[in-house]
């Protein structure tokens, strides 16, 4: 397992765990009288609105969406409501689903955003209301509360050194595709520039491709491109911004006759994914702790409109910059290189999945081959 990356996790574990023994103890003074965004006397009755992306990644609607519900029932002693919606990678959608939460007036606001410049409106709307608003996993613009959100650079970093690692002797003269994310997505840029630091002069980038919404069919069609533009048996690996881009690559692949699959790089540790990895179709995948970051961020909501500011200050010890605004209050949790050799240590050990989950019929035998029982 990455040490590196473990200690770090444990830090900020345990960074949530003193913040949430401050909550439990009721510490804290309101923020101050002219911030209309925060107030000392809200009670547990409190109504959290809840903004995701997409239903294609389904990590958000099997793990985001329930971890901060219960989360933030378990936090207001059952009377704290979350009021939900999922834009279906719409941004158009997002923006009108802010609006209503705002009409709602609902207490405070996670938003996931779609498209990080279209929802900045959305946000203005939200502070004018007074109602304070905290971007979730990808950085809004607009004059946001706080961020959460995963250490997004060192995402990029870690499947960058990963590729390269297994390219071996000579990687500066192989070459490979590079599949990132969606334009409109901030994470997406961020996971780029981390993955470059790794890459640039250490191998040959022959193509690079922006992946539209993140939708894999998008990025089947930039695979077939690729193999047409660089030959096939000229390819040595693929950077895969994900897990949804790395199975739309593996299965290009598989088309093409591959044999064996290269070396491809993913993210999420999608179920199908951590499948992939132990049958050896795909190489890799970035472990989040998503409990870690959903538990966290509905830690942060509660605070921020209970007017907790010493709990709040503990959760968002990182500060991040927008294109819009600087030294927003934020927290970076870390993340983890998920191969083979680690499953039983990351998505296990936080019952992300079951064994029995992952071992199913057609990857009984690699299960078995990896000791995974």
């Amino acid at each position: 397992m990455n040490t590196r990356n473990t200690g770090l996790r444990r830090t900020v574990i345990s960074l949530a765990a003193s913040a949430s023994a401050l909550s439990l103890a009721g510490c804290g003074m309101g923020f101050g009288e002219s911030d209309a965004t925060a107030s000392a006397t809200k009670g547990n009755d409190i109504t959290v609105g809840l903004l995701l992306p997409e239903k294609e990644n389904t990590r958000y609607e099997k793990f985001d969406y329930k971890i901060i519900k219960d989360t933030v029932t378990k936090l207001t002693e059952k009377k704290g409501e979350v009021a939900y919606y999922n834009a279906e990678q719409d941004a158009a959608k997002q923006l009108r689903q802010m609006q209503q939460l705002v009409d709602d007036k609902v207490d405070v606001i996670l938003v996931d955003a779609v498209d990080s410049v279209t929802i900045a409106k959305g946000v203005r709307a939200a502070k004018d209301a007074g109602i304070p608003v905290i971007a979730y996993d990808r950085l809004a613009q607009g004059p946001i509360d706080a961020y959460i959100s995963f250490d997004n650079e060192l995402v990029g970093e870690v499947q960058g050194k990963a590729l390269v690692g297994a390219l071996g002797a000579g990687a500066a003269s192989k070459k490979i595709i590079m599949m990132n994310g969606s334009l409109t997505d901030p994470n997406a840029k961020q996971f780029k520039a981390g993955a470059l630091t790794e890459l640039e002069d250490k191998v040959v980038l022959a193509k690079r491709w922006d992946t539209k919404d993140w939708n894999p069919v998008n990025a089947k069609a930039n695979m077939e491109k690729s193999i047409q533009e660089v030959g096939l048996s000229n390819i040595a690996g693929v950077y895969a911004a994900n897990d949804g881009i790395a199975g739309a690559v593996i299965d290009v692949f598989k088309a093409a006759g591959v044999s064996k699959v290269p070396p491809v790089t993913g993210q999420d540790a999608e179920l199908i994914a951590v499948q992939r990895i132990i049958k050896g179709d795909q190489y890799m995948s970035v472990y989040k702790s998503y409990p870690q970051e959903a538990s966290a961020a509905a830690e942060m909501a509660v605070a921020r409109v209970q007017g907790r500011s010493i709990e709040f200050d503990a959760l968002t010890r990182d500060k991040v910059d927008s294109p819009t605004d600087k030294n927003i209050p934020a927290q970076l949790v870390p993340v983890v290189d998920l191969t083979a050799e680690n499953i039983e240590d990351t998505v296990i050990q936080d019952s992300i999945y079951t064994v029995q989950q992952i071992c199913t019929a057609p990857y009984k035998s690699a299960c078995n081959a990896i000791g995974l029982k």
